[in-house]
């Protein structure tokens, strides 16, 4: 396909869902006229007993801040539902919505980003949000409980669907959205939500701006397997991954669907010659044969990244998604390199601005980077580097 093809594809699949969505949100309407203002109900995830998450299965950062922030309320005693707001769609509408996502990143990822730009229109917003609300309206009403106390929506969707049924009475429980990302798209700012919880102080500030309510900047939500290697774990992690023993190795990362310019990345990090690329495909077969191929290490689908962290020098990333705040919580430098349009680059300004990674524009700007972090022969998980410090607590809701 042409990309003007594509573009004809996404917008026709845009009018298929929202000729899908409007007749329930008409309906909606309807049947529960003007918007009824919601009392706050003050809980969060160390006091609420009964708790629902809402993620989304698209790629893996929303499921995995879902998977953490469900143990921390399981740790608390709560009982925890979840649900992927993808399910909750009709007529497998979420599934269309996956595999579109991941054809638009794979073959014409410069349309994300444009689709992104038209997105930050406020009738944009509106009608997106109203689409799906309508659409997902009554499977999510049904797994709702009756007794539950706190909805965390991991995906912006999910906030607009929650938002709408909590403007309109029809959830009393406190509705939050956890912001994955640390860059705030207007779509991740949802009426009705009560309370969202930021990463860090940079997505906090965006999202008031963008009017979000309640904000309050909680952390990443990481599993604690993710913290820096001990004395003799960098070698032993090595060993088990049959990985050079001496070689400074860049973790070179794209996502768990692997997209991106990731050939030419690793081209360029052997062309500076001061780190071994080690690649991680995620569910991208195409990319780990091809690596596999020309002699490059490479991993498919990694269960334990924690070890795999703990065994390289720093993380090349070009998304800042959720294996960019594994990778700080291993105490690795961080480099946003060939970032993806849309919230590829807005989250690199993010995190330059945060100080928790350096964008590399340029193969030249790449090799000033990749020698500043390698170049003492201590451990990377030793040292401490301005605006990378090994951890920050992840806090509580």
């Amino acid at each position: 396909m042409s990309e003007s093809d594509w573009v004809t594809w996404l917008l026709l699949s845009c009018v298929v869902l929202a000729l899908a969505g409007l007749p329930s949100f008409r309906r909606s309407r309807a049947s529960h006229g003007r918007s009824l203002p919601v009392p706050r109900t003050d809980v969060d995830l160390r006091t609420a007993q009964h708790v629902l998450i809402v993620s989304a299965s698209i790629a893996a950062g929303h499921d995995g801040a879902a998977d953490e922030l469900a143990r921390r309320c399981a740790d608390h005693g709560a009982v925890v539902d979840r649900s992927d707001f993808l399910d909750l769609l009709p007529l497998g509408l979420g599934g269309l919505l996956r595999s579109l996502y991941r054809a638009q990143l794979e073959a014409v990822p410069g349309t994300w980003g444009w689709l992104l730009r038209r997105l930050e229109h406020p009738r944009s917003l509106r009608l997106v949000g109203g689409i799906f609300a309508g659409l997902a309206r009554r499977r999510l009403l049904g797994v709702i409980g009756a007794d539950t106390q706190l909805i965390i929506a991991t995906y912006p969707l999910a906030s607009h669907a929650l938002g709408a049924l909590r403007q309109r009475g029809l959830v009393t429980a406190s509705v939050q959205t956890f912001l994955t990302d640390m860059s705030v798209h207007p779509l991740w700012v949802a009426p009705g939500v009560d309370t969202h919880l930021a990463l860090h102080e940079v997505p906090a500030r965006q999202a008031r701006l963008r009017g979000a309510q309640d904000v309050h900047v909680v952390g990443p939500a990481l599993s604690a397997a993710f913290r820096p290697a001990l004395p003799g774990e960098r070698t032993a992690a090595r060993e088990r991954l049959t990985l050079p023993a001496d070689a400074h190795l860049a973790l070179v990362v794209a996502g768990s669907w692997g997209v991106g310019d990731i050939l030419r990345t690793v081209e360029d990090v052997n062309l500076t010659g001061l780190a071994t690329p080690v690649v991680v495909c995620g569910k991208n077969q195409r990319l780990y044969a091809a690596l596999v191929a020309e002699g490059t290490r490479a991993f498919g689908w990694v269960q334990d990244m924690a070890t795999l962290m703990r065994a390289c020098d720093t993380v090349i990333q070009n998304a800042g998604g959720l294996t960019c705040l594994e990778a700080r919580a291993s105490g690795l430098p961080l480099i946003t390199y060939r970032a993806l349009p849309g919230h590829g680059r807005t989250n690199a300004d993010a995190l330059e601005e945060a100080g928790w990674a350096s964008w590399a524009h340029s193969t030249d700007q790449l090799a000033v980077f990749l020698s500043g972090h390698l170049s003492t022969t201590s451990p990377p998980t030793d040292r401490l580097l301005d605006g990378l410090i090994h951890r920050t607590p992840a806090g509580t809701a």
